[in-house]
């Protein structure tokens, strides 16, 4: 398996059983249902969520649910559904893990990570009013000041870098859209938070 493509054994069609070749005119192996025929594609999944800022201070949410239970720290984040732009999501995802009304102000940062399938779309976000609580996801929510922030304790590389990113343009005064890959190193878990390189880098 490559990345986080998972072994299809059976035609999400019809049931049939799977066999896993190149098709004709492609490049990659896929899952093609030795029935019907049909090809399962299996594409990245985006993560979408939300940087609130507030009184120069950053809302985290600790982990309440796997992976990185009870690790500080996340931003509150998660999948894309079906039918919301990103923005839509990562306005639902904050609510529902923090409890937190929210109106986005601009896309801050778009991470690819390639070994694991996903694609983390962040967005900078104020807080409509100054209420938050941890959602079921969550154990706790707390607003760090940029300097307290617990980089030890972070969940994801993903919440590693935008968090980096995010002090680094505030230190130069100007804040960036960011584009980069995070290239994980094979054998590593979710919480190995620096065992990553971070490449393609772009900022506008």
């Amino acid at each position: 398996m490559v990345g986080n493509v998972r072994k299809i054994k059976f035609c999400q069609w019809c049931g049939g059983p799977a066999k896993h070749e190149i098709p004709d005119g492609e490049e990659k192996i896929r899952a093609i249902c030795t029935f019907c025929g049909k090809i399962a594609y299996q594409n990245p999944k985006m993560v979408v969520g939300c940087l609130i800022e507030h009184d120069r201070k950053i809302l985290l949410c600790k982990r309440n649910i796997e992976p990185s239970f009870g690790l500080w720290y996340t931003l509150p984040a998660g999948y894309l559904e079906i039918g919301e732009s990103a923005a839509e999501g990562a306005i639902r995802e904050t609510w529902e893990e923090a409890s937190a009304e929210v109106e986005v102000i601009s896309p801050f940062a778009q991470l690819d990570i390639p070994l694991i399938g996903q694609t983390y779309v962040i967005f900078l976000a104020k807080l409509k009013k100054p209420q938050f609580s941890p959602g079921p996801e969550s154990s706790e929510c707390c607003l760090f000041e940029l300097d307290d922030i617990p980089f030890d304790s972070l969940a994801f590389s993903s919440i590693f870098v935008t968090l980096n990113l995010y002090i680094e343009d505030v230190k130069s005064g100007k804040v960036k859209f960011h584009y980069g890959t995070i290239n994980k190193r094979l054998g590593t878990g979710p919480s190995d938070i620096r065992a990553f390189t971070l490449d393609y880098h772009l900022q506008v």
